[in-house]
């Protein structure tokens, strides 16, 4: 994925246990955040409930690096735990905007942890704070906490329906009390979430990956609208009001943002990223001698290109493990530079060939220009490139870290034009119908807004101070 933009936005991952016994929950949740560490590298926190109290333990970086020398065995045994690892949104990356939110308020102690960005954070924001609410981060996180609160009397689940009906937006949350677990998916079911189980446990995770990661067996997803309170007396769920009639996931979510080894509202990610690759192989094809990947998720769509084509898939590009994702970094200096030493040509496999380079999207153009260029200096003779979406023309707010169209180099350029600027030989990408084929087993429609401007929220919703919509 192409780098995005020098603005920061969020893409997160959440995760949630409610044991039937006392024992090192926030284990389980660590393990947990390991396997979403792909949805942010910022941050990582982790949250304890015991003895009708919860602590909490946060900080910067990678989940491993934030729970090592002993951080994670210093967090108490309990019942419950949730966890949250971070890629900013709103709010700079500091550790004062990692979550979980933990706070003391009308339902005792609570954390939250979101996936997601609300679309009027500031509204609500003035709101409270007309209220008397003070504010300490710079999150919609901590908007969403303090309006949960506010609005409770007492009851976290009254507390939590009446928030989400002021809510506009993206979120997937994980809300923990002394006694209770509670996850909610955002009426448009935009950001993923479900539910496992293990012979003691009731697992909340972004994605199923989360689950096995865990021992967890997949239960079934959280629908979208759907509030679920998990507690002693077992798993409830009440609905929101006025829920859509057709929910819009954020289609993003299959073409990069998870892991290809998830299932995502029904459906496997790996099976929609190669199908992405056969349809490009189908409606794009060109001579070449070999078609490749851009590491690691457009790998599956290549091995797709090359079935289809009988272009055989070979490694063009190495990559260097222990880099993050250049699109999950908070700067833009640090994404460039992460870049220079994340992979590398593999000049004896590419040497005086015809190359075919699949990528999952395209957003700047900086990062595929980059590739193309090392690929020539490599001794390609042909560069052709090969992508899984269609054409990125418009702004995201709902949780892509793209804010502005001047930030897109398909906002107002054709095939033709972004062939050019990248120095390629020849440039296709699908179309949003073919795009749409890739995902026809999952059960929800999609959000494709940063492709054709149709958001679930009309543009006249969201803040003007966020979102330049030209």
């Amino acid at each position: 994925m192409d780098e995005i933009q020098d603005e920061i936005h969020e893409e997160c991952g959440v995760f949630g246990v409610f044991s039937q016994e006392n024992r090192n929950v926030a284990h389980t949740v660590y393990y947990g955040l390991y396997a979403l560490q792909h949805r942010g590298q910022e941050s990582a926190g982790i949250a304890v409930a015991f003895a009708d109290k919860i602590t909490y333990f946060k900080g910067m970086g990678l989940a491993a690096d934030v729970f090592s020398h002993g951080a994670l065995d210093e967090l108490p045994e309990g019942d419950i735990a949730i966890g949250h690892v971070r890629y900013s949104t709103t709010g700079a990356s500091q550790l004062l905007n990692a979550q979980p939110v933990v706070f003391t308020g009308k339902c005792g102690k609570m954390a939250v942890a979101h996936n997601g960005n609300l679309i009027n954070t500031k509204q609500l924001r003035q709101e409270l704070i007309r209220n008397n609410a003070v504010f300490q981060t710079a999150i919609d996180s901590e908007v969403i906490a303090i309006l949960i609160n506010s609005l409770s009397d007492g009851d976290i689940v009254q507390g939590v329906k009446r928030a989400c009906a002021k809510l506009k937006g993206s979120y997937a949350l994980v809300i923990m009390t002394a006694n209770k677990l509670i996850a909610v998916r955002d009426p448009f079911g935009i950001r993923p979430l479900c539910l496992g189980t293990t012979d003691s446990d009731i697992v909340v995770a972004s994605e199923t990956c989360a689950l096995d990661a865990v021992g967890a067996n997949f239960l079934r997803d959280v629908k979208p609208g759907e509030i679920v309170i998990i507690d002693d007396g077992g798993v409830k769920s009440e609905f929101m009001d006025d829920i859509p009639a057709q929910a819009r996931m954020c289609i993003f979510e299959y073409v990069y943002f998870a892991r290809h080894d998830s299932i995502l509202d029904g459906y496997s990610v790996y099976e929609a990223r190669k199908e992405a690759g056969k349809l490009l192989a189908k409606y794009y094809p060109v001579e070449a001698d070999l078609v490749s990947g851009v590491p690691d998720s457009a790998n599956v769509a290549a091995r797709g290109y090359a079935e289809v084509s009988g272009v055989p898939f070979v490694e063009a590009l190495a990559k260097n493990r222990y880099v993050g994702r250049t699109f999950i970094q908070p700067d833009q200096r640090q994404r460039e530079n992460s870049l220079n030493v994340k992979m590398n040509a593999l000049r004896a496999n590419i040497r005086g060939k015809r190359v075919i380079i699949i990528d999952d999207s395209i957003v700047r153009g900086t990062t595929m220009r980059k590739i193309v260029k090392m690929l020539r200096d490599a001794g390609a003779t042909e560069v052709h490139v090969r992508i899984c979406s269609p054409i990125i023309k418009h702004p995201c707010h709902l949780g892509i870290d793209i804010q502005t169209y001047s930030q897109l180099i398909g906002a107002y350029r054709d095939e033709e034009q972004i062939c050019k600027s990248l120095g390629a030989d020849s440039v296709r990408y699908l179309t949003v119908e073919q795009l749409l084929k890739t995902c026809e087993g999952a059960h929800s429609g999609f959000c494709l807004g940063c492709f054709n401007g149709e958001y679930p929220y009309p543009p006249e919703e969201y803040e003007t101070d966020k979102l330049k919509f030209e």
